[in-house]
């Protein structure tokens, strides 16, 4: 190991987590495995590329140097940002598996007990076909969570480098809360959102900002299409604020018109709730013990609504396509895992369906400590209300321009039409 002062965390915190894998890797009663998946990657060395659609590994001996196989002109990342010193890159023309199992079998590994994460979505099933049929002296094991494993408690240095990644998610939203109104687009929206994020000290998130307005609210995990806000309705914004690849998200709501009853006991129903999260969550409680409470919670109301999906998810570490780790832990029902300190979890008591068209949120990441939990943020929760001038002269003119403009595109993807038409499917939605 390059022992280094310019990366993310001290050398020690990478000395740490990499002897805390090997520990893992004896309990396995392996000798090596092979990491493909970029979180954990860049959670064990720092590494990170937009570029990791291209094969990529870094192999860990229990007690040799790791390596890492590249593509070619990854490798000056591995120099640029990380301790490892050891790699083999593959030219474009080349054969990256057959790299692998070459370097394998150069640093005496090919007839071993070697782990690899079977999940992973960057190593795909005919590439494990390749080195199955290559490697036919090694016993190759799945290893599927080992580095996960310590992933899921976040220590000190990262729930501060989480902090920074909170400032970003704060200005993203503080400045798209500013930018909504009518007459605007949802692309305009989303732009001010990114702008105030990359100036906050942000940088690129996993997943862009979700904005959508009046009716699109109801399509899941959309965002900006360009449709033009009209006056009276409300607008849907989800933003995900990055720092070193860590992350922190929240969700929130503003109104463009008076608030009504509906939408008033919606917001305090999810306040409720993260009250209740608040005051009830520490270590010790299962996952599906909040769940339930977030759950019933939101159940409770009478405008129609209910939680669609998961209460919360596990958020750290994360590259394109999202920016949660749900796939290591997810509130749900019937999971028995335990928090524990250090756990960071984003809360979405989100409301799917008020009045049966609408959906709203707000949310929170927080971090379990020894005794309870705490928020990453301090924005205020209610909905923002802009009822001034939602009407006006002015505003009604903006909105008649940019509509005859949005009719005008030859793309009719925008059109609310196709979200009305969707609306009969909705009650066979289930809950997930």
């Amino acid at each position: 190991m390059i022992e280094r002062d310019d990366m993310t965390f001290p050398y020690s915190e990478f000395q740490r987590r990499l002897v805390e894998l090997r520990q893992r890797i004896a309990e396995r009663h392996l000798d090596a495995v092979v990491i493909t998946d970029p979180e954990n990657i860049a959670y064990l060395t720092d590494y990170q590329t937009t570029g990791y659609s291209f094969f990529q590994a870094l192999v860990v001996p229990l007690e040799k140097e790791p390596f890492m196989i590249t593509r070619a002109l990854e490798e000056s990342n591995v120099f640029a940002r990380t301790w490892v010193e050891v790699t083999r890159p593959y030219p474009d023309t080349g054969d990256a598996i057959q790299m692998l199992v070459d370097a394998l079998r150069e640093f005496g590994l090919a007839d071993k007990r070697i782990g690899y994460e079977r999940n992973s979505y960057f190593f795909p099933a005919y590439q494990q076909d390749c080195i199955h049929t290559s490697l036919k002296d090694g016993k190759l094991l799945d290893c599927f969570g080992i580095v996960e494993e310590g992933r899921i408690c976040k220590s000190a240095v990262e729930i501060e480098v989480m902090q920074r990644a909170a400032i970003a998610t704060e200005a993203g939203m503080k400045a798209g809360i500013e930018a909504c109104r009518a007459g605007i687009t949802e692309n305009e929206i989303g732009a001010a959102i990114s702008a105030a994020m990359f100036r906050a000290g942000g940088e690129t998130p996993a997943v862009m900002p979700y904005v959508t307005s009046g009716p699109r609210t109801m399509i899941g995990h959309a965002t900006f299409e360009g449709r033009v806000v009209q006056p009276g309705e409300h607008v849907f914004l989800e933003v995900g604020g990055c720092y070193r690849r860590y992350h922190t998200a929240m969700m929130r709501t503003v109104l463009l018109g008076e608030m009504t009853d509906s939408m008033y006991e919606a917001q305090e129903t999810m306040k409720r709730a993260l009250n209740a999260v608040h005051r009830m969550v520490q270590p010790g409680m299962t996952v599906s013990d909040v769940d339930n409470m977030v759950r019933n919670i939101i159940t409770d109301n009478n405008v129609g609504a209910r939680l669609i999906t998961r209460s919360g998810y596990s958020i750290g570490i994360a590259f394109p396509p999202s920016w949660d780790e749900g796939y290591i832990i997810s509130l749900k029902q019937g999971n028995s895992a335990v928090l524990k300190e250090g756990m960071t979890f984003h809360m979405i008591p989100w409301m799917w369906g008020v009045d049966g068209d609408k959906t709203c949120g707000i949310s929170d990441t927080i971090v379990i400590t020894d005794d309870g939990c705490r928020s990453f943020f301090t924005l205020e929760r209610d909905f923002t209300v802009k009822s001034e001038g939602a009407a006006s002269g002015e505003h009604m003119e903006l909105v008649q321009s940019r509509q005859a403009e949005t009719e005008e595109a030859p793309v009719g993807a925008n059109k609310d039409s196709n979200v009305k038409a969707s609306k009969t499917r909705r009650k066979s939605v289930s809950p997930v």
